[in-house]
């Protein structure tokens, strides 16, 4: 199989952009990616920051230019930047005729008083694109993105929240009139590779807590995509002492009453077209080291009948399912591939 496609990586030098790296270089449908960083300067051997990859020297790491995008033959570039940065690049990289998929949350949301979050103001131009802007969970709109040109990746907590809730609004088992709550862990790889004193050692290991608590920016994306009032949607993350995976807990209240027989048809019914979606045999519940270092999501039900709500459980590899990984899929699925390639 000959490839085609040439992709471009800029801001390949974080987790998110090592995993895109490292994926892309196994996929069998497109050329090992150009890797761009932002900083001016830059060790030109990528294997000096990632000795995982040692003895590709085809890897050279850049300095990101227009110029150097042009005369690289690129047809569609990752943004692994921060959403300041991804907001102004992608529509130039538009206009030049590239496809994008940007992985931080610039382009997410279209509700203005969701967008505040990120604090971000579209001109004329950057409005138009986003109202053409496909957001990237597959499972959700697997349609749209045949055709996009532009692609948010979505959040890892929101990917994680909204797969398992989905089944369940579109099923209209989910009593409006009671509060949804998502409680949601994320290693500390989820914070991103730029140190804080909040994620270091000393901070993180043998401790564990709650931050941002009911202000946590992927909440919008939730509410947008599941078109749920704010009013009935509360979720708090915690970080956890480990350096990848989610594992999110989201009590549903019901608002009628729901076996275990009917809950697993309409889940499987929803996902039956979606092969990263995985529900555990006899009842066994999600757990964090199965789906770490996989693109898997895996859920889980439990029904309590006497308060009528449930417990939605969601596990997933936040560097992979939750950002670079799904990358891929939507890279797979913007081209017309199979939704798994490259990422077996």
């Amino acid at each position: 199989m000959s490839a085609q496609v040439q992709p471009a990586i800029v801001g390949a030098t974080g987790y998110a952009g090592f995993e895109l790296t490292r994926l892309l270089l196994r996929h069998p449908r497109v050329k090992p990616p150009l890797l761009f960083t932002r900083e001016s300067q830059a060790p030109s051997d990528y294997a000096e920051l990632f000795p995982h990859l040692e003895g590709r020297e085809e890897l050279a790491l850049e300095p990101f230019t227009w110029g150097k995008l042009s005369t690289g033959g690129v047809d569609v570039v990752f943004l692994a930047t921060p959403p300041e940065v991804s907001h102004g690049l992608a529509p130039e990289a538009i206009e030049r005729g590239c496809r994008v998929i940007d992985l931080s949350g610039a382009w997410r949301l279209r509700r203005p008083e969701h967008r505040q979050v990120y604090g971000l103001e579209d001109n004329p131009a950057q409005s138009g694109l986003r109202s053409r802007c496909c957001y990237g969970l597959p499972e959700l709109h697997r349609p749209a993105l045949l055709q996009a040109e532009l692609v948010a990746n979505p959040g890892c907590y929101a990917t994680a929240a909204i797969l398992a809730l989905a089944p369940l609004v579109q099923a209209g088992v989910v009593d409006p009139g009671r509060d949804i709550i998502c409680d949601a862990k994320s290693g500390v790889s989820g914070a991103g590779k730029e140190p804080t004193p909040a994620t270091h050692f000393v901070e993180v290991a043998n401790n564990f807590r709650a931050y941002t608590p009911f202000t946590h920016r992927h909440t919008s994306e939730i509410l947008e995509q599941l078109d749920l009032r704010a009013q009935q949607f509360v979720f708090t993350p915690h970080l956890l002492p480990i350096p990848r995976g989610i594992f999110a807990s989201v009590y549903v209240p019901l608002a009628r009453s729901l076996d275990n027989a009917e809950l697993l048809e309409m889940v499987r019914d929803y996902y039956r077209d979606s092969p990263w979606i995985r529900l555990p045999r006899n009842g066994r519940l999600p757990e964090l080291q199965f789906i770490l270092h996989t693109n898997f999501c895996d859920l889980g039900f439990v029904i309590d009948e006497v308060r009528a709500r449930l417990l939605a459980i969601a596990c997933l590899d936040n560097l992979l399912k939750g950002a670079a990984g799904q990358a891929v899929q939507n890279l797979n699925l913007m081209y017309g591939w199979p939704e798994t390639e490259g990422l077996n």
